[in-house]
Protein backbone atom coordinates (compact mmCIF):
# COMPACT_ATOMS: atom_id res chain seq x y z
CA UNK A 1 0.00 0.00 0.00
CA UNK A 2 2.89 2.15 -0.17
CA UNK A 3 3.99 4.43 -2.97
CA UNK A 4 7.40 3.19 -4.08
CA UNK A 5 8.39 6.60 -4.97
CA UNK A 6 8.57 7.67 -1.37
CA UNK A 7 11.45 6.33 0.69
CA UNK A 8 10.63 3.52 2.80
CA UNK A 9 9.51 5.05 6.07
CA UNK A 10 11.14 4.78 9.56
CA UNK A 11 9.64 3.01 12.25
CA UNK A 12 9.43 4.01 15.97
CA UNK A 13 7.63 1.47 18.05
CA UNK A 14 6.73 2.79 21.76
CA UNK A 15 5.71 0.81 24.64
CA UNK A 16 5.15 1.47 28.16
CA UNK A 17 4.66 -1.14 30.75
CA UNK A 18 2.16 -1.75 32.91
CA UNK A 19 0.22 1.53 32.12
CA UNK A 20 -4.07 1.73 32.14
CA UNK A 21 -6.42 2.30 29.42
CA UNK A 22 -7.18 5.83 30.46
CA UNK A 23 -4.07 6.95 32.19
CA UNK A 24 -2.96 9.74 29.21
CA UNK A 25 -4.52 12.57 28.64
CA UNK A 26 -5.96 12.09 25.25
CA UNK A 27 -7.58 9.28 26.76
CA UNK A 28 -9.36 11.34 29.79
CA UNK A 29 -6.33 10.67 32.21
CA UNK A 30 -5.08 13.31 34.86
CA UNK A 31 -1.31 13.04 33.84
CA UNK A 32 0.29 16.04 31.93
CA UNK A 33 1.52 13.80 28.46
CA UNK A 34 1.77 16.17 26.15
CA UNK A 35 3.98 14.77 23.59
CA UNK A 36 1.47 12.00 23.34
CA UNK A 37 -0.68 13.80 23.69
CA UNK A 38 -0.14 15.42 19.54
CA UNK A 39 0.76 12.43 18.09
CA UNK A 40 -2.78 11.62 18.37
CA UNK A 41 -4.16 15.18 17.69
CA UNK A 42 -1.63 14.54 14.27
CA UNK A 43 -2.21 10.67 13.77
CA UNK A 44 -4.94 8.52 14.59
CA UNK A 45 -6.26 7.03 17.93
CA UNK A 46 -7.99 3.71 18.18
CA UNK A 47 -10.33 2.86 21.00
CA UNK A 48 -10.80 -1.02 20.82
CA UNK A 49 -6.93 -1.96 20.23
CA UNK A 50 -6.03 -5.60 22.66
CA UNK A 51 -2.89 -6.27 24.40
CA UNK A 52 -2.90 -9.82 25.34
CA UNK A 53 -2.78 -8.50 29.25
CA UNK A 54 0.93 -9.28 30.66
CA UNK A 55 4.30 -8.16 30.08
CA UNK A 56 6.54 -11.51 28.61
CA UNK A 57 3.73 -12.48 26.33
CA UNK A 58 2.42 -9.23 25.04
CA UNK A 59 6.32 -8.43 24.00
CA UNK A 60 5.97 -11.71 22.19
CA UNK A 61 3.40 -11.35 20.22
CA UNK A 62 4.15 -7.39 19.56
CA UNK A 63 7.45 -8.93 18.43
CA UNK A 64 6.71 -11.33 16.34
CA UNK A 65 3.15 -11.13 14.90
CA UNK A 66 2.01 -14.54 16.35
CA UNK A 67 -0.02 -15.23 19.38
CA UNK A 68 2.83 -15.81 22.76
CA UNK A 69 2.29 -19.33 22.80
CA UNK A 70 3.56 -19.83 19.56
CA UNK A 71 6.66 -18.33 20.15
CA UNK A 72 7.45 -20.12 23.40
CA UNK A 73 6.57 -17.69 25.74
CA UNK A 74 2.95 -18.02 27.03
CA UNK A 75 3.19 -16.97 30.61
CA UNK A 76 6.74 -15.04 31.31
CA UNK A 77 10.36 -15.52 30.22
CA UNK A 78 10.71 -18.61 32.65
CA UNK A 79 11.76 -21.74 31.49
CA UNK A 80 9.06 -24.65 32.13
CA UNK A 81 10.49 -27.23 29.61
CA UNK A 82 9.64 -29.82 28.05
CA UNK A 83 6.56 -30.24 29.75
CA UNK A 84 5.20 -26.40 29.71
CA UNK A 85 6.58 -23.02 27.94
CA UNK A 86 10.18 -22.47 27.30
CA UNK A 87 10.24 -18.62 28.46
CA UNK A 88 12.18 -17.55 25.10
CA UNK A 89 11.52 -16.65 21.89
CA UNK A 90 11.54 -20.03 20.05
CA UNK A 91 12.68 -21.10 16.36
CA UNK A 92 8.89 -20.45 15.26
CA UNK A 93 8.99 -17.11 15.11
CA UNK A 94 10.82 -13.50 13.33
CA UNK A 95 10.95 -10.29 15.09
CA UNK A 96 9.91 -6.84 13.20
CA UNK A 97 13.60 -6.33 13.20
CA UNK A 98 14.53 -9.67 10.93
CA UNK A 99 11.94 -9.16 9.31
CA UNK A 100 13.02 -5.73 8.37
CA UNK A 101 16.53 -6.21 7.53
CA UNK A 102 16.80 -7.44 4.10
CA UNK A 103 14.83 -4.52 3.33
CA UNK A 104 17.56 -2.54 3.92
CA UNK A 105 16.41 -1.43 7.75
CA UNK A 106 18.70 -1.18 10.54
CA UNK A 107 17.05 -1.47 13.83
CA UNK A 108 17.35 -0.11 17.64
CA UNK A 109 16.21 -1.63 20.94
CA UNK A 110 16.24 1.20 24.16
CA UNK A 111 14.92 -0.46 26.90
CA UNK A 112 13.38 -3.26 28.60
CA UNK A 113 13.20 -6.66 26.73
CA UNK A 114 12.27 -9.45 28.86
CA UNK A 115 11.91 -12.07 26.15
CA UNK A 116 14.72 -14.47 26.58
CA UNK A 117 14.87 -17.17 29.57
CA UNK A 118 18.55 -16.29 30.51
CA UNK A 119 19.20 -12.84 30.94
CA UNK A 120 22.69 -13.07 32.14
CA UNK A 121 24.15 -15.03 29.31
CA UNK A 122 23.79 -14.26 25.19
CA UNK A 123 21.20 -16.52 23.86
CA UNK A 124 19.87 -16.80 20.16
CA UNK A 125 16.41 -15.08 22.19
CA UNK A 126 18.45 -11.84 22.87
CA UNK A 127 17.47 -8.45 20.74
CA UNK A 128 21.29 -8.48 19.23
CA UNK A 129 20.63 -11.73 17.84
CA UNK A 130 17.24 -11.47 16.85
CA UNK A 131 18.02 -8.40 14.22
CA UNK A 132 18.53 -5.66 16.24
CA UNK A 133 21.88 -4.17 15.61
CA UNK A 134 22.35 -1.90 18.61
CA UNK A 135 20.55 -2.62 21.90
CA UNK A 136 20.76 -0.70 25.14
CA UNK A 137 18.23 -1.73 28.34
CA UNK A 138 17.45 -4.45 30.99
CA UNK A 139 16.58 -7.92 30.09
CA UNK A 140 14.68 -8.91 33.77
CA UNK A 141 11.06 -7.57 33.77
CA UNK A 142 11.31 -5.04 36.24
CA UNK A 143 13.67 -3.85 38.73
CA UNK A 144 15.09 -0.14 40.45
CA UNK A 145 14.68 3.19 38.29
CA UNK A 146 18.19 3.87 40.14
CA UNK A 147 19.89 0.53 40.08
CA UNK A 148 18.18 -1.54 37.30
CA UNK A 149 20.09 -5.27 36.87
CA UNK A 150 20.49 -6.86 33.72
CA UNK A 151 21.20 -3.35 32.50
CA UNK A 152 23.43 -4.23 28.89
CA UNK A 153 24.65 -2.43 25.98
CA UNK A 154 24.36 -5.04 23.36
CA UNK A 155 25.69 -8.45 25.15
CA UNK A 156 27.90 -6.56 27.62
CA UNK A 157 26.65 -5.63 31.34
CA UNK A 158 26.59 -2.34 31.72
CA UNK A 159 25.28 -2.05 35.42
CA UNK A 160 28.45 0.50 36.45
CA UNK A 161 26.93 2.88 34.16
CA UNK A 162 23.68 3.96 37.31
CA UNK A 163 26.52 4.76 39.25
CA UNK A 164 26.40 8.10 37.74
CA UNK A 165 24.22 10.05 41.04
CA UNK A 166 21.83 11.52 38.00
CA UNK A 167 21.02 8.24 36.42
CA UNK A 168 17.01 7.30 36.14
CA UNK A 169 16.46 4.91 34.00
CA UNK A 170 13.91 5.98 31.62
CA UNK A 171 16.01 8.88 31.12
CA UNK A 172 18.61 6.57 30.55
CA UNK A 173 16.30 4.57 28.13
CA UNK A 174 15.59 8.09 26.13
CA UNK A 175 19.11 9.01 25.83
CA UNK A 176 20.52 5.92 24.30
CA UNK A 177 17.32 6.28 21.80
CA UNK A 178 18.16 9.32 20.83
CA UNK A 179 22.09 8.24 20.51
CA UNK A 180 20.92 5.65 18.30
CA UNK A 181 19.33 7.99 15.60
CA UNK A 182 21.81 10.57 16.37
CA UNK A 183 24.95 7.96 15.02
CA UNK A 184 22.67 6.55 12.86
CA UNK A 185 22.22 10.13 10.97
CA UNK A 186 25.84 10.41 10.83
CA UNK A 187 27.05 6.61 9.76
CA UNK A 188 23.75 5.17 7.91
CA UNK A 189 21.49 8.29 6.35
CA UNK A 190 20.47 6.68 3.53
CA UNK A 191 18.77 3.81 5.19
CA UNK A 192 15.64 3.68 6.88
CA UNK A 193 15.66 2.74 10.48
CA UNK A 194 13.34 0.63 12.93
CA UNK A 195 13.86 2.03 16.37
CA UNK A 196 11.91 -0.10 19.09
CA UNK A 197 11.50 2.24 22.73
CA UNK A 198 10.30 0.20 25.63
CA UNK A 199 9.92 2.03 28.36
CA UNK A 200 9.61 0.16 32.00
CA UNK A 201 7.53 3.27 33.17
CA UNK A 202 5.04 3.22 35.03
CA UNK A 203 5.70 -0.57 35.96
CA UNK A 204 6.37 -0.89 39.54
CA UNK A 205 8.53 -0.18 42.15
CA UNK A 206 7.01 3.46 42.30
CA UNK A 207 10.25 5.32 41.78
CA UNK A 208 10.19 9.13 40.51
CA UNK A 209 12.13 12.56 40.10
CA UNK A 210 11.32 14.48 43.20
CA UNK A 211 10.53 17.60 40.31
CA UNK A 212 8.38 15.44 38.54
CA UNK A 213 6.25 14.53 41.91
CA UNK A 214 5.71 17.80 42.72
CA UNK A 215 3.42 18.24 40.27
CA UNK A 216 0.90 16.44 41.05
CA UNK A 217 0.82 16.14 44.96
CA UNK A 218 -2.80 17.76 44.82
CA UNK A 219 -3.43 16.38 41.99
CA UNK A 220 -5.25 13.10 43.06
CA UNK A 221 -6.54 14.62 46.31
CA UNK A 222 -10.18 13.97 45.05
CA UNK A 223 -8.97 10.17 44.95
CA UNK A 224 -10.68 7.72 43.21
CA UNK A 225 -13.90 7.53 43.10
CA UNK A 226 -14.66 10.94 42.42
CA UNK A 227 -11.65 10.65 39.33
CA UNK A 228 -13.07 7.60 37.71
CA UNK A 229 -16.72 9.44 37.25
CA UNK A 230 -14.53 12.78 35.50
CA UNK A 231 -12.31 9.98 33.33
CA UNK A 232 -15.59 8.65 32.14
CA UNK A 233 -16.64 12.26 31.76
CA UNK A 234 -13.84 12.56 29.45
CA UNK A 235 -13.77 9.87 27.55
CA UNK A 236 -17.47 9.79 26.47
CA UNK A 237 -16.87 13.96 25.65
CA UNK A 238 -14.20 12.67 23.43
CA UNK A 239 -15.77 9.68 21.95
CA UNK A 240 -13.75 7.01 22.95
CA UNK A 241 -16.85 5.83 25.26
CA UNK A 242 -19.98 5.35 24.52
CA UNK A 243 -22.14 7.09 26.32
CA UNK A 244 -24.38 3.81 26.64
CA UNK A 245 -21.78 2.03 28.58
CA UNK A 246 -21.98 2.70 31.73
CA UNK A 247 -19.25 3.13 34.73
CA UNK A 248 -18.41 -0.15 36.40
CA UNK A 249 -18.64 -0.27 40.14
CA UNK A 250 -15.79 0.47 42.35
CA UNK A 251 -13.89 -3.02 42.71
CA UNK A 252 -15.78 -4.34 45.94
CA UNK A 253 -12.10 -4.93 47.67
CA UNK A 254 -12.00 -1.09 47.28
CA UNK A 255 -12.58 0.74 50.00
CA UNK A 256 -14.82 4.04 49.44
CA UNK A 257 -12.41 6.64 48.72
CA UNK A 258 -14.74 8.82 52.32
CA UNK A 259 -13.53 5.84 54.66
CA UNK A 260 -10.04 5.71 53.25
CA UNK A 261 -7.80 7.44 56.57
CA UNK A 262 -4.15 7.64 55.17
CA UNK A 263 -6.14 9.76 52.17
CA UNK A 264 -2.75 11.60 51.71
CA UNK A 265 -0.56 8.88 51.36
CA UNK A 266 -2.62 7.01 49.10
CA UNK A 267 -2.64 10.07 46.68
CA UNK A 268 0.82 10.38 47.57
CA UNK A 269 1.18 6.73 45.58
CA UNK A 270 -0.85 7.69 42.63
CA UNK A 271 1.06 11.03 42.77
CA UNK A 272 4.32 9.10 41.53
CA UNK A 273 2.91 6.98 39.47
CA UNK A 274 1.72 9.90 37.28
CA UNK A 275 5.11 11.28 37.35
CA UNK A 276 6.71 8.19 36.31
CA UNK A 277 4.26 8.55 33.00
CA UNK A 278 5.39 12.19 32.67
CA UNK A 279 8.92 11.81 32.78
CA UNK A 280 8.11 8.63 29.89
CA UNK A 281 6.02 11.35 27.76
CA UNK A 282 8.87 13.69 27.97
CA UNK A 283 11.33 10.95 26.90
CA UNK A 284 8.66 10.27 23.66
CA UNK A 285 9.26 13.97 23.06
CA UNK A 286 12.97 14.10 22.75
CA UNK A 287 12.57 11.24 20.46
CA UNK A 288 9.83 13.28 18.60
CA UNK A 289 12.20 16.75 18.74
CA UNK A 290 15.17 14.47 17.46
CA UNK A 291 13.26 13.09 14.63
CA UNK A 292 12.28 16.32 13.44
CA UNK A 293 15.45 18.24 13.90
CA UNK A 294 17.11 15.38 11.33
CA UNK A 295 14.24 16.62 9.11
CA UNK A 296 12.93 12.60 9.25
CA UNK A 297 9.45 13.57 11.28
CA UNK A 298 7.37 12.92 8.19
CA UNK A 299 9.07 10.31 7.00
CA UNK A 300 8.14 8.30 10.12
CA UNK A 301 5.43 5.82 11.42
CA UNK A 302 5.33 6.09 14.89
CA UNK A 303 3.48 3.90 17.23
CA UNK A 304 2.51 4.36 21.02
CA UNK A 305 0.68 1.77 23.48
CA UNK A 306 0.61 -0.29 26.62
CA UNK A 307 1.50 -4.07 27.06
CA UNK A 308 -1.38 -4.77 30.06
CA UNK A 309 -4.06 -2.92 31.85
CA UNK A 310 -2.91 -1.17 34.82
CA UNK A 311 -1.62 -3.64 37.57
CA UNK A 312 -3.36 -4.27 40.51
CA UNK A 313 -0.63 -6.19 42.47
CA UNK A 314 -0.28 -5.70 46.23
CA UNK A 315 2.71 -5.80 48.18
CA UNK A 316 1.68 -5.96 51.89
CA UNK A 317 4.59 -4.53 53.80
CA UNK A 318 4.96 -8.35 55.78
CA UNK A 319 5.94 -10.05 52.40
CA UNK A 320 6.84 -7.55 50.10
CA UNK A 321 10.34 -8.72 50.11
CA UNK A 322 9.61 -12.60 49.18
CA UNK A 323 7.37 -11.24 46.54
CA UNK A 324 9.55 -9.04 44.83
CA UNK A 325 12.72 -11.52 44.74
CA UNK A 326 10.47 -14.16 44.00
CA UNK A 327 10.74 -12.42 40.64
CA UNK A 328 12.84 -10.02 40.47
CA UNK A 329 16.32 -9.08 41.78
CA UNK A 330 16.30 -6.64 44.63
CA UNK A 331 18.97 -4.30 46.63
CA UNK A 332 19.03 -4.20 50.07
CA UNK A 333 20.48 -0.70 50.36
CA UNK A 334 20.72 1.97 48.30
CA UNK A 335 23.59 4.09 46.30
CA UNK A 336 24.40 6.03 49.32
CA UNK A 337 23.88 3.22 52.26
CA UNK A 338 20.41 3.57 53.14
CA UNK A 339 18.12 0.52 53.51
CA UNK A 340 15.21 -0.09 50.65
CA UNK A 341 12.24 -0.73 52.32
CA UNK A 342 9.66 -2.45 50.30
CA UNK A 343 6.07 -2.65 51.12
CA UNK A 344 2.96 -0.94 50.30
CA UNK A 345 2.69 0.90 53.92
CA UNK A 346 2.09 4.84 55.46
CA UNK A 347 5.13 4.15 56.89
CA UNK A 348 6.52 4.20 53.86
CA UNK A 349 6.04 7.44 51.40
CA UNK A 350 6.83 5.96 47.88
CA UNK A 351 8.55 7.95 45.36
CA UNK A 352 12.68 7.48 46.35
CA UNK A 353 15.73 5.31 45.48
CA UNK A 354 15.30 4.14 48.86
CA UNK A 355 11.34 2.52 48.33
CA UNK A 356 9.86 -0.27 46.76
CA UNK A 357 5.78 -0.58 46.01
CA UNK A 358 3.15 -0.69 44.02
CA UNK A 359 0.25 1.85 43.33
CA UNK A 360 -2.08 -1.05 44.34
CA UNK A 361 -6.20 -2.36 42.97
CA UNK A 362 -7.38 1.03 44.13
CA UNK A 363 -5.61 3.28 41.67
CA UNK A 364 -5.57 0.51 39.28
CA UNK A 365 -9.17 0.55 39.25
CA UNK A 366 -8.62 4.54 37.89
CA UNK A 367 -6.25 3.49 35.44
CA UNK A 368 -8.56 0.87 33.54
CA UNK A 369 -11.65 3.54 33.85
CA UNK A 370 -14.23 2.52 33.28
CA UNK A 371 -13.51 -1.11 32.84
CA UNK A 372 -13.34 -4.11 35.34
CA UNK A 373 -10.50 -5.98 36.23
CA UNK A 374 -6.91 -5.66 35.50
CA UNK A 375 -3.39 -7.04 34.19
CA UNK A 376 -3.60 -10.67 34.15
CA UNK A 377 -7.08 -10.94 33.12
CA UNK A 378 -9.02 -11.08 29.59
CA UNK A 379 -11.73 -8.87 30.78
CA UNK A 380 -11.50 -5.44 29.17
CA UNK A 381 -9.51 -3.63 32.38
CA UNK A 382 -6.68 -6.37 31.20
CA UNK A 383 -6.45 -6.11 27.48
CA UNK A 384 -7.52 -2.30 26.44
CA UNK A 385 -4.92 -0.28 25.61
CA UNK A 386 -4.39 3.10 24.19
CA UNK A 387 -2.90 2.73 20.48
CA UNK A 388 -1.91 5.98 18.96
CA UNK A 389 -0.55 6.01 15.19
CA UNK A 390 1.26 9.22 13.46
CA UNK A 391 2.24 8.90 9.93
CA UNK A 392 1.96 12.79 8.34
CA UNK A 393 0.64 13.04 5.08
CA UNK A 394 -0.43 9.19 5.79
CA UNK A 395 -2.48 8.67 8.71
CA UNK A 396 -5.51 11.08 8.59
CA UNK A 397 -4.84 13.70 11.69
CA UNK A 398 -6.88 13.61 14.59
CA UNK A 399 -9.06 10.89 13.86
CA UNK A 400 -10.46 7.95 15.85
CA UNK A 401 -11.08 4.47 14.52
CA UNK A 402 -13.35 2.03 16.41
CA UNK A 403 -12.69 -1.35 14.51
CA UNK A 404 -11.17 -4.09 17.02
CA UNK A 405 -7.16 -5.24 16.23
CA UNK A 406 -4.68 -7.01 18.56
CA UNK A 407 -1.03 -6.98 18.98
CA UNK A 408 -0.52 -9.55 16.30
CA UNK A 409 -1.47 -7.04 13.92
CA UNK A 410 1.26 -4.64 14.34
CA UNK A 411 4.15 -6.40 12.44
CA UNK A 412 1.67 -7.18 10.06
CA UNK A 413 1.02 -3.20 9.50
CA UNK A 414 4.73 -2.25 10.26
CA UNK A 415 5.45 -4.47 7.32
CA UNK A 416 2.31 -3.26 4.84
CA UNK A 417 3.78 0.41 5.52
CA UNK A 418 7.28 -0.43 4.69
CA UNK A 419 6.28 -2.77 1.97
CA UNK A 420 8.28 -6.02 3.18
CA UNK A 421 7.47 -9.33 2.78
CA UNK A 422 6.81 -11.54 5.82
CA UNK A 423 9.96 -13.86 5.42
CA UNK A 424 9.49 -17.54 4.64
CA UNK A 425 12.68 -18.23 6.04
CA UNK A 426 15.32 -16.56 8.46
CA UNK A 427 18.51 -17.75 8.57
CA UNK A 428 18.21 -21.53 9.80
CA UNK A 429 14.33 -20.88 10.83
CA UNK A 430 11.14 -21.54 9.28
CA UNK A 431 8.46 -18.99 11.00
CA UNK A 432 5.37 -19.88 11.41
CA UNK A 433 2.95 -18.04 9.27
CA UNK A 434 1.64 -14.42 10.35
CA UNK A 435 -1.49 -14.59 12.28
CA UNK A 436 -2.01 -10.67 12.21
CA UNK A 437 -3.76 -8.33 9.65
CA UNK A 438 -2.44 -4.98 8.67
CA UNK A 439 -4.34 -2.16 10.24
CA UNK A 440 -3.72 0.27 7.27
CA UNK A 441 -7.41 0.17 5.84
CA UNK A 442 -8.52 0.78 9.48
CA UNK A 443 -6.34 3.52 9.93
CA UNK A 444 -7.13 5.48 6.62
CA UNK A 445 -10.86 5.09 6.24
CA UNK A 446 -12.30 3.28 9.53
CA UNK A 447 -12.25 -0.07 7.73
CA UNK A 448 -13.93 -2.81 9.19
CA UNK A 449 -14.15 -6.69 9.60
CA UNK A 450 -17.22 -7.47 11.11
CA UNK A 451 -16.19 -11.37 10.75
CA UNK A 452 -12.90 -11.51 11.91
CA UNK A 453 -11.90 -13.29 14.83
CA UNK A 454 -9.85 -11.85 17.71
CA UNK A 455 -8.45 -14.75 20.65
CA UNK A 456 -6.84 -14.77 24.22
CA UNK A 457 -5.59 -16.79 27.12
CA UNK A 458 -3.27 -15.95 29.67
CA UNK A 459 -3.38 -17.87 32.98
CA UNK A 460 -6.54 -20.11 31.85
CA UNK A 461 -7.84 -16.71 31.25
CA UNK A 462 -9.21 -16.70 28.01
CA UNK A 463 -11.69 -15.03 25.70
CA UNK A 464 -12.52 -14.64 22.02
CA UNK A 465 -14.37 -12.03 20.25
CA UNK A 466 -15.99 -11.42 17.08
CA UNK A 467 -17.55 -8.22 15.95
CA UNK A 468 -19.98 -7.38 19.05
CA UNK A 469 -19.81 -10.43 21.10
CA UNK A 470 -17.02 -11.36 23.04
CA UNK A 471 -17.44 -14.69 24.99
CA UNK A 472 -14.33 -14.28 28.00
CA UNK A 473 -13.99 -15.96 31.54
CA UNK A 474 -11.76 -16.37 34.45
CA UNK A 475 -9.56 -19.47 34.65
CA UNK A 476 -11.85 -22.17 36.44
CA UNK A 477 -15.01 -20.49 36.31
CA UNK A 478 -17.69 -20.42 33.40
CA UNK A 479 -17.82 -18.81 29.83
CA UNK A 480 -19.35 -15.14 30.43
CA UNK A 481 -21.18 -13.08 26.90
CA UNK A 482 -21.17 -9.76 26.42
CA UNK A 483 -22.84 -7.64 23.42
CA UNK A 484 -19.48 -5.29 23.67
CA UNK A 485 -21.58 -3.00 21.18
CA UNK A 486 -23.98 -2.58 23.69
CA UNK A 487 -21.98 -3.59 27.26
CA UNK A 488 -18.03 -3.02 26.38
CA UNK A 489 -18.00 -2.63 30.24
CA UNK A 490 -19.24 -5.78 31.21
CA UNK A 491 -22.06 -5.39 33.16
CA UNK A 492 -24.53 -7.79 31.82
CA UNK A 493 -23.62 -11.60 30.68
CA UNK A 494 -25.99 -12.86 28.39
CA UNK A 495 -24.30 -16.32 28.11
CA UNK A 496 -27.84 -17.90 29.37
CA UNK A 497 -29.74 -16.06 26.57
CA UNK A 498 -27.67 -17.04 23.84
CA UNK A 499 -26.50 -20.53 24.07
CA UNK A 500 -25.47 -21.00 20.80
CA UNK A 501 -23.33 -17.95 20.50
CA UNK A 502 -21.52 -18.90 23.67
CA UNK A 503 -21.22 -23.05 21.68
CA UNK A 504 -19.92 -21.30 18.26
CA UNK A 505 -17.30 -18.89 19.92
CA UNK A 506 -15.78 -21.92 22.72
CA UNK A 507 -15.69 -24.22 20.30
CA UNK A 508 -13.71 -21.73 18.02
CA UNK A 509 -12.12 -20.83 21.19
CA UNK A 510 -10.66 -24.24 21.83
CA UNK A 511 -9.15 -24.59 17.65
CA UNK A 512 -7.52 -21.92 18.14
CA UNK A 513 -5.97 -22.62 21.75
CA UNK A 514 -5.22 -26.25 19.83
CA UNK A 515 -3.59 -24.84 16.99
CA UNK A 516 -1.67 -22.06 18.88
CA UNK A 517 -0.25 -24.44 21.74
CA UNK A 518 -2.37 -23.11 24.29
CA UNK A 519 -0.80 -25.49 27.46
CA UNK A 520 -4.31 -26.29 29.97
CA UNK A 521 -3.63 -24.60 33.22
CA UNK A 522 -4.95 -26.88 35.15
CA UNK A 523 -1.48 -28.97 33.60
CA UNK A 524 0.65 -25.72 34.16
CA UNK A 525 -0.49 -25.39 37.55
CA UNK A 526 0.12 -29.66 37.98
CA UNK A 527 3.83 -28.78 36.63
CA UNK A 528 4.55 -26.26 38.96
CA UNK A 529 3.43 -28.22 42.05
CA UNK A 530 5.57 -31.12 40.95
CA UNK A 531 8.22 -28.69 41.04
CA UNK A 532 7.66 -26.86 44.19
CA UNK A 533 7.90 -23.94 42.26
CA UNK A 534 5.65 -20.83 43.36
CA UNK A 535 3.83 -19.52 40.84
CA UNK A 536 5.08 -16.56 38.86
CA UNK A 537 3.11 -13.46 39.03
CA UNK A 538 5.10 -10.68 37.73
Amino acid sequence: MTDESVSAPNVVLVLVDDMGFSDIGCYGGEVETPNIDALAAGGARMSQFYNTARCSPSRASLMTGLHPHQTGIGILNYDDSPEGYPGNLNSNCVTIAEALRPAGYRSYASGKWHMAGDIHNPTDAWPTRRGFDEFFGTLEGAGSYFTPRTLTRNETNVEHEFEDPDFYYTDAITDNAVDFLRAHAQEHSDDPFFLYLSYTAPHWPLQAREDDIAKYVDRFSAGWDELRKERLERLVASGIISEKWPLTDRDPRVPAWDDVEDQEWEAGRMAVYAAMVDRMDQGVGRVVEELQEQGEIDNSLIIFLSDNGGCAEEMPIESARDFVTTYVSFDETSRDGRPVRPGNDPSITPGGEDTYSTYGRSWANLSNTPFREYKHWIHEGGIATPLIVSWPGTVPEGVLRTQPHQLTDIMATILDATGTQYPSHCRDRQPLPLEGISMLPTLYDGATDEGRFLYWEHEGNCGVRRGAWKLVKKHGEEWELYDVEEDRTELHDVALHHPEIVEEFSTEYQAWADRCGVIPRERVLALYEERGNGLPSE
